[in-house]
């Protein structure tokens, strides 16, 4: 059975020999000797240096193949780079920075073999800023009411996938991925454990706020719930439009003498026309989205591809991928 371990790298020059590495000394104790890395370059802003060292990796190590992105798309599209790539029995996604740590593959793959499609790793303790457990809270939170993902439900980026599951999510082409809710949408069959959470051994997380957002974001395209909340509300503000109209004409009946207040007029009108507005551009996000999927956007550009099995040029390669997602699809 090969085992594909898909590892989104990102200024991990100092860090991904040693993740990479471990992973092998782990996989090989573990009897699952059969694995090949994907490793995802995601445009790196310190390059040449981090594609400097995943080029040595993949020269050293037959099993090891670098995915050479030619932009920045995010996290969650450099993994779905890597799923296209991988020709594994099971996908294993893992971070570049040590923190997913090789030794608890373990319990990951104990758990699957229970006959689980997807198993995720959680942490009890996470290793991160507060800024970061929150907004891991808010968009687990956010999952669970746009998505329908279930309460005892805990997810990581650190997973196990089987291939028919790989095989599904491809089939998305989106630029606005979101792997949570691909797989959902894809089985029930799935279940948490908890895992160690390590210590980040060098330098501190890429996410942004900005990044933090736009990944957040990306789950309204799994869900109409925005658009319902924006109907349901409507219902509620036209309402208390009702009721204050009324009760603005009773008091005016009993009280002819009190003037009406232009000020607090002035205030209603500019909160729900800011309320207009906030929904008007919800809608224009959707409306956004399918225009840029109607043409086509990209999720990831592979630039070149380096290992063993790749050994063309970039042209080659690209032509290589497209052809291998044709054939995933047939």
């Amino acid at each position: 059975m090969l085992h594909s371990i898909i590892i989104p790298c990102y200024n991990s020059d100092q860090t991904i020999r040693k993740v990479v590495e471990t992973t092998m000394e782990e996989m090989e104790r573990l009897g699952r000797t059969e694995y090949e890395f994907i490793l995802v370059d995601d445009y790196s802003p310190n390059n040449p240096r981090t594609i400097s060292v995943l080029k040595e990796l993949a020269s050293e190590y037959e099993c090891v193949n670098v995915v050479e992105l030619a932009y920045n798309s995010g996290q969650h599209n450099a993994v779905m780079a890597g799923l296209n790539f991988a020709n594994g029995d099971l996908m294993i996604a893992m971070d570049d920075d040590g923190q997913t740590h090789p030794s608890q593959l373990r319990f990951l793959f104990e758990e699957l073999d229970k006959g689980y499609d997807i198993v995720y790793g959680y942490y009890p303790q996470r290793k991160q800023n507060v800024f970061r457990n929150f907004g891991s809270y808010v968009n687990h939170m956010t999952v669970r009411i746009l998505i329908g993902k279930p309460k005892d439900m805990k997810a990581s980026s650190y997973w196990v996938i089987r291939k028919y599951v790989r095989d599904a999510v491809i089939e998305y082409q989106s630029p606005y991925t979101h792997l949570q809710g691909l797989f959902l949408r894809t089985t029930k069959n799935i279940s948490s454990i908890p895992i160690q959470h390590f210590e980040r051994e060098v330098g501190t997380s890429n996410y942004t706020l900005k990044k933090l957002i736009q990944l957040w974001s990306n789950t309204m395209g799994f869900s109409v719930v925005p658009l319902q909340m924006a109907t349901k509300l409507g219902y509620v503000f036209a309402l208390i439009g009702m009721i204050g109209v009324i009760a603005i004409l009773i008091n005016k009946i009993l009280r002819p003498a009190v003037p009406l207040g232009w000020s607090s007029m002035a205030v209603v009108m500019c909160f729900f026309s800011g309320v207009i507005l906030m929904f008007m551009g919800l809608i224009g996000e959707y409306i956004g989205r399918m225009f840029l999927e109607m043409q086509r956007t990209p999720q990831f550009v592979v630039r070149k591809v380096y290992g063993a099995k790749y050994q063309k040029d970039s042209g080659e390669n690209a032509e290589k991928s497209n052809e291998y997602k044709k054939e995933t699809k047939l």
